[in-house]
């Protein structure tokens, strides 16, 4: 409907015919309604009994995952407030890596607890106000509940990666991929001063159906998945030393069009021999300099080949751009651009390198580096399916212990943290006299709701096992959460559940702003009128 309003002279048409405009309580219960129903949606997979999503797209190609982020990134969402909790996902996911499902679900139930007020006639301003101390208050209280910990302490690094595994799909094989997880962050990671950093960028994922979860393994090194150009040449060097070149092996071909006019059937043979000299001379020079091995970025003439095949050296064609600067950062080599520039002190060394069969393909494997900046994680798994849930498994494990060596404290798991701020923050709302007190009350119910679904989905009484967690908490034991995988209450620290404060904060802060923003909004006005705008909420894709 056009938003009409009446003038002096007769009605005043603002918007256009196809405009929907929904004002008011409409407006708000509705973004509320949306943003509730993503929470729905990923509720069920939170926690180590979570279940998982079967995602089906328009291609029919399938997706099986817990994994809150890639379950909303999988559907199309179209209402233009679930989209705003899609993007809270997005936001935990690409900063923190774990907690994507924990901050949808307590986004949703702020949201929630707020209707609950907005219904009582709390202004949402008020409300907004709560929550926003709430948050501040909250973050508080996980600074002082957390546990400093040493960011090169291995023992340490491993239980987060394990309790990161423990609601995924590898939870079984934790004790094994934990532990390939910290040795490849170790491997990578940079002191600067006192300040711990890891860039991600330096860990190498490949993929390849076969085998079982326990074969993946950690190289020490990078894994080319291409494989040696000449069937002549050697596929295994010990001592290897390694020559990188983003430029092609061949003959350059002129800049503009040319051609040479041959009268005599020997120019013509010279024609070729100086051609075959030239690539000659290319690969003398690499022998020359004790190369025997050559990664090249572009393509390698079949004389070239021949040439090289003959002197012993071991050459690999095409290979990509990320690859060559993560060999130059795990060999010691540098990247050069030109033949005649390489020397001695530019080759990169590798203690072993050889091609290997990976299932059906021969991949090229450059192993033992001395002090390799860059390392390679090689997953297998039964099936592709298995494969891509264990790539995303790990993705957030990498990213806890990423965030747990930069900021070295952590909290236990388990809904403890959150069942002790909520039980604080309860306390504290007494001392604000103003309708605030009841945002900030609701903002601790909300809180709640972490423990109570990681409760729900493991199968436990939901009432009497929060019941039983607030009496636990307040007797002191702060550390007391909710042990899925048992289906009882215990101390999560003693049982090694231990997650970063990082993400605990980062889930409050993306919630907190994307429950706010909703609330904010009084009036939709859609222009296109089609699907998508605020009549009614569209399909959830």
């Amino acid at each position: 409907m056009a938003s009409i309003q009446q003038g002096p002279n007769g009605p005043v048409l603002v918007l256009k015919e196809s405009a929907l405009q929904q004002k008011g309580k409409d407006a708000q219960q509705n973004n509320i309604a949306a943003a509730k129903l993503v929470a729905e949606l990923v509720k069920s997979s939170l926690g180590p009994r979570g279940l998982d999503k079967m995602l089906v797209d328009s291609l029919g190609d399938v997706t099986i995952t817990n994994d809150g982020a890639t379950i909303l990134k999988e559907i199309d969402v179209q209402h233009p407030a679930a989209k705003m909790m899609v993007e809270i996902s997005k936001t935990v996911d690409n900063e923190v890596g774990d907690g994507t499902t924990s901050s949808v679900i307590f986004g949703g139930t702020l949201l929630a607890k707020a209707e609950e007020l907005l219904k009582k006639d709390v202004h949402s301003s008020t409300i907004i106000d709560g929550y926003q101390a709430a948050a501040e208050k909250t973050l508080e209280i996980y600074s002082e509940l957390s546990k400093k910990i040493k960011p090169d302490d291995r023992e340490s690094l491993i239980k987060i990666a394990t309790t990161s595994m423990q609601s995924k799909l590898i939870s079984e094989d934790s004790d094994i991929l934990s532990k390939i997880v910290v040795d490849a962050i170790l491997s990578i990671v940079t002191k600067k001063g006192e300040d711990y950093s890891v860039d991600l960028e330096n860990i190498k994922v490949e993929k390849k159906s076969g085998g079982s979860i326990q074969d993946t393994q950690i190289v020490k090194g990078i894994v080319l998945d291409k494989e040696i150009v000449h069937s002549g040449m050697p596929t295994k060097i010990d001592k290897a030393q390694i020559a990188l070149l983003n430029s092609a092996l061949e003959i350059e071909k002129t800049e503009m069009s040319s051609e040479i006019r041959i009268s005599d059937p020997t120019q013509m043979q010279m024609f070729l021999e100086e051609e075959n000299r030239m690539l000659k001379a290319m690969v003398d020079k690499l022998h020359d300099i004790g190369v025997n091995v050559l990664i090249c970025q572009k393509g390698i003439d079949d004389i070239a080949q021949h040439y090289l095949a003959k002197n012993g050296i071991m050459a690999v064609r095409r290979v990509k751009e990320s690859d060559m600067i993560k060999l130059g950062k795990a060999t010691g080599g540098r990247v050069i651009s030109n033949i005649d520039d390489l020397s001695e002190k530019d080759l990169g060394s590798a203690n072993l390198v050889h091609q290997k069969k990976v299932e059906s393909d021969k991949w090229v494997f450059i192993e033992g580096c001395k002090h390799p900046q860059s390392v390679t994680m090689l997953i297998r798994g039964g099936s592709q399916r298995v494969i891509d849930e264990v790539d995303r498994s790990i993705h957030d494990s990498l990213m806890v212990v990423k965030d747990v060596i930069e900021k070295p404290e952590i909290v236990a798991g388990g809904g403890a943290p959150e069942a002790f701020a909520a039980s604080q923050l309860k306390d504290w709302a007494d001392n604000f006299d103003g309708r605030e007190q009841l945002a900030i009350k609701k903002y601790a119910e909300a809180l709640e709701v972490i423990p109570l679904t990681i409760a729900e989905n493991a199968g436990m009484d939901p009432i009497d096992t929060m019941a039983n967690l607030r009496a636990k908490q307040n007797q002191g034991r702060k550390w007391t959460g909710i042990d899925a995988k048992n289906t009882k209450i215990a101390d999560m620290l003693s049982i090694d559940v231990v997650e970063p404060v990082a993400v605990k904060e980062q889930i409050i802060k993306s919630a907190t702003e994307a429950a706010c923003m909703i609330l904010r909004i009084d009036d939709v006005i859609a222009v296109s009128g089609g699907s998508g705008g605020a009549g009614g909420m569209p399909p959830m894709g």
